[in-house]
């Protein structure tokens, strides 16, 4: 299964702006607001979490929110995504993947879930 989002980076920032560390508590752990330093990386975070949750089939509500998606990165800086055990449970999901990208004012994720039978 297959997750993709796009969100202006401009958009994210302006919300930080406006609600400050309120704001980046809505999407991202202390531990991922500790990883992402600049704007673009935050808003691939949101761009990564939004897509993880595309992939299976729910977007961000009920079924699965922020908090069920967690964000870290390698030591060479690969982006690594993780469902919270509850999520790979209720959804069969054996791995996952993802691949976060920045240009031209857009931050764009992909995520790619494998699904045990």
């Amino acid at each position: 299964m297959i997750g993709i989002d796009i969100v202006e980076i401009f958009r994210i920032e302006k919300m930080i702006n406006r609600f400050g560390n309120k704001a980046l508590k809505k999407f991202l752990s202390q531990k991922e607001i500790n990883l992402a330093k600049k704007s673009a990386t935050k808003a691939g975070f949101w761009a990564a979490k939004e897509a993880a949750s595309k992939a299976i089939g729910t977007g961000i509500g009920k079924d699965c929110n922020f908090s069920d998606i967690k964000i870290s990165k390698t030591k060479t800086g690969q982006p690594i995504i993780k469902y919270k055990k509850k999520i790979r449970k209720k959804f069969k999901i054996q791995n996952s993947s993802l691949s976060i990208t920045h240009d031209g004012g857009f931050a764009i994720a992909v995520v790619v879930v494998t699904i045990y039978s």
